[in-house]
């Protein structure tokens, strides 16, 4: 088998050299993004030492990886066999796409808000209660609402995310937003008091494993009832938009439910 490469690599000259580098640097690439968030979950090390380091290096070793094998397809391509012509448009599209990934990330940095508390009352957020203990014991961020500037740059970012109003007395409104709750993809159901109209839960991300906080406030006002909700990171300052995201899906969700 070693001795078949190295004939390979005899045959096709630098191109076959170009090839094997150009797969090697893009597995390299994939290497290294995917050990952030395993090295994180497993404590091994700070996820901003994950999105700062490895997912910056597996960019750039992603960024060889495509340029060699582009180069190494245009230029070399009458001396690459199947295998090796395999493995360099292996390496483009994977170099490609672990390059997406960390230009994704940063984009959304650039293009949103660097909060991690979303709400559809900014004057006065829905507060937590039984996530607190959970939040606690993972020394999450302060569920305290951080005033002005924050409910300023939500405003100017995430204009749409307002409560509803329905015509539907408290009672009515609490049932049907518990079961709206309940079908949420990811959502976990901590607490719901129908008692005092509100329901808590929580949704993990699936690459880190962040988990998020939901609060949901169903109040009455007027004839109806008013809903409000808040959604927090436990971690970080920024959230990428996830919550007002997660803001917007449960609130369409709600309005297709109330009619």
């Amino acid at each position: 088998m070693v001795d078949a490469q190295a004939a390979t690599l005899r045959q096709g000259g630098w191109a076959s050299y170009g090839a094997y580098l150009g797969l090697g640097l893009a597995i390299l690439a994939l290497v290294l993004l995917a050990s952030g968030p395993i090295g994180w979950r497993a404590g091994w090390w700070h996820y901003r030492f994950a999105f700062t380091w490895l997912m910056t290096y597996s960019a750039y070793t992603a960024i060889a990886a495509a340029i060699i094998s582009v180069f190494t397809l245009a230029l070399g391509w009458p001396q690459l066999d199947a295998r090796a012509m395999t493995m360099a448009g292996l390496a483009v599209a994977l170099g490609a796409a672990l390059t997406y990934v960390p230009w994704h990330y940063n984009h959304l940095g650039k293009t949103v808000p660097r909060i991690h508390d979303v709400t559809t009352d900014t004057d006065d957020p829905p507060n937590f209660v039984a996530v607190l203990p959970a939040r606690a014991a993972e020394n999450a961020n302060s569920v305290a609402y951080e005033g002005p500037e924050v409910a300023r740059l939500q405003r100017a970012a995430y204009p749409d995310v307002v409560p509803l109003l329905v015509e539907l007395p408290p009672s009515e409104a609490f049932e049907r937003t518990r079961d709206a709750a309940g079908t949420m993809p990811g959502w976990t159901i901590v607490a719901a008091d129908r008692a005092i109209g509100r329901i808590e839960a929580s949704q993990s991300s699936l690459w880190f494993g962040f988990t998020d906080d939901i609060v949901i406030r169903v109040v009455a006002q007027g004839r109806g009832s008013r809903i409000d909700m808040r959604s927090v990171s436990r971690q970080g300052r920024g959230d990428f938009g996830v919550n007002a995201q997660r803001v917007r899906a449960f609130m369409a969700e709600l309005r297709h439910r109330m009619g």
